[in-house]
């Protein structure tokens, strides 16, 4: 997508991949500090060895410190599990849940729109699928009557175990405000359900007046007996203004778990041997990056911020641009790296989908390929409310590139419509 890499992060990753660069000079002091600490960490002072199967111990305590600054918090750093990217914590938490109950599958309720790793992971487990609707009209906030709708249906055919909420939203771009995310552990505490925060894009919050929230420091803040719920918090280092997808960085915090669960949570990822080394050293310097007066910092900073403000700038102008274009309506893009418009397709067109037995989001998504080269995610592939149409797109392209690709959208949009008027 063009992104210039986050230089303080490449260079630790250098040198912990080759330590003997540690006598150049074209390595600051802070950054060689950075990957002897780490190397000192690992079996044989090598990235190339396995680490313990919950990672790196020192990664794990600054974990622990980045959670207890960003929420006000105590976090133990033993509650802290290194991941290969956050996908393969979650899938190893979801395993806790995987038993019948009362001779009914387990069921976990996930967001519709949704990010298809929750669809995939519970078809995988045998586990039931509960979805609920966002509400498209407020945001795409979650409606506690939604909630308590979905949970009741469900509860006919399965048992309900857990909750997921995705924040900031993934395919839907919103930033739950507080007194929402209050409101979901609320719920989530009458109905004695495992919480899930996915807060893979807290660093992707462009929105004036909005600001993330972690659901750890509101349940906390909270107080009894809502700080004494389950939950799992998820973080990845493939998202934010690093974006280093193909290094798998991620981890979760597991919270008043049961220690003999948490004993066998602990067994299962033992299985799978340990994350990544590269992945958790990624995971370090997002955690722990320069502090002011160290000689990265500036550096560091000034990259961090140039590709959050451009972001930011690309999400304005993503959602301006769709809401110029007839037929289109785009909620703004709050936080992530997503737009996930509705589209208003004419009969006639919804009619050549279903003759093509396609949905006609799908339809309508290769018709754009096939005319312009522009690929999006047709919005049957994250779910939509019946009788409505939608797509995702990112706002990861350049701002020329992203601004040329609109406009090249506009005009395949405004002939789509003259066709099938």
């Amino acid at each position: 997508m063009g992104q210039t890499p986050i230089t303080f992060i490449r260079q630790v990753l250098a040198l912990v991949s080759l330590p003997e660069l540690m006598n150049d000079s074209r390595f600051n002091d802070d950054v060689k500090l950075r990957a002897k600490t780490i190397l000192a960490g690992c079996r044989g002072s090598s990235v190339g060895s396995y680490t313990d199967s919950p990672g790196i111990e020192v990664i794990r305590k600054h974990v622990a410190k980045y959670i207890e600054c960003r929420d006000g918090f105590p976090s133990n750093w033993e509650n802290i599990i290194l991941s290969s990217g956050a996908s393969d914590a979650i899938k190893s938490v979801l395993k806790l849940l995987i038993e019948d109950m009362d001779c009914k599958k387990p069921g976990v309720m996930i967001p519709i729109p949704q990010y298809p790793l929750y669809s995939a992971s519970l078809a995988e487990f045998n586990m039931q699928q509960i979805g609920y609707y966002l509400n498209e009209d407020a945001e795409w906030s979650l409606d506690i009557p939604e909630l308590e709708r979905s949970i009741a249906e469900a509860k006919k055919h399965c048992f309900p175990r857990a909750l997921v909420v995705i924040n900031p939203g993934n395919p839907t771009g919103q930033v739950l405000p507080r007194d929402n995310i209050a409101e979901v552990i609320k719920f989530a505490h009458r109905e004695n359900l495992f919480l899930f925060a996915d807060e893979v894009y807290q660093d992707n919050v462009y929105a004036e007046g909005s600001k993330f929230y972690s659901f750890k420091k509101v349940m906390m803040e909270m107080g009894k007996p809502y700080c004494d719920m389950e939950l799992a918090s998820f973080m990845s280092s493939s998202k934010g203004y690093m974006g280093e997808c193909g290094l798998r960085g991620g981890y979760v915090e597991i919270i008043n778990l049961d220690p003999d669960v948490k004993a066998m949570l602990l067994k299962s990822i033992s299985a799978m041997l340990c994350p990544t080394v590269l992945g958790q050293t990624v995971m370090d310097c997002v955690v722990n990056p320069p502090k002011p007066g160290e000689p990265s910092y500036e550096q560091y900073k000034a990259e961090k911020d140039g590709v959050l403000q451009s972001l930011a700038c690309r999400a304005k102008m993503v959602a301006d641009t769709f809401n110029s274009i007839p037929g289109f309506t785009c909620n703004p893009v709050q936080g992530a790296m997503y737009a996930f418009p509705k589209i208003d397709l004419p009969e006639k067109a919804i009619a050549k989908a279903k003759s093509l037995g396609q949905c006609p989001s799908t339809f309508y998504a290769f018709q754009l390929l096939e005319n312009t080269g522009i690929c999006i995610v047709p919005g049957s592939g994250f779910g939509q409310k019946p009788g409505t149409y939608h797509f995702r797109t990112t706002i990861l392209p350049q701002p020329e590139k992203l601004r040329d690709m609109l406009q090249k959208f506009k005009e395949f949009h405004l002939k789509f419509i003259e066709e099938y008027k």
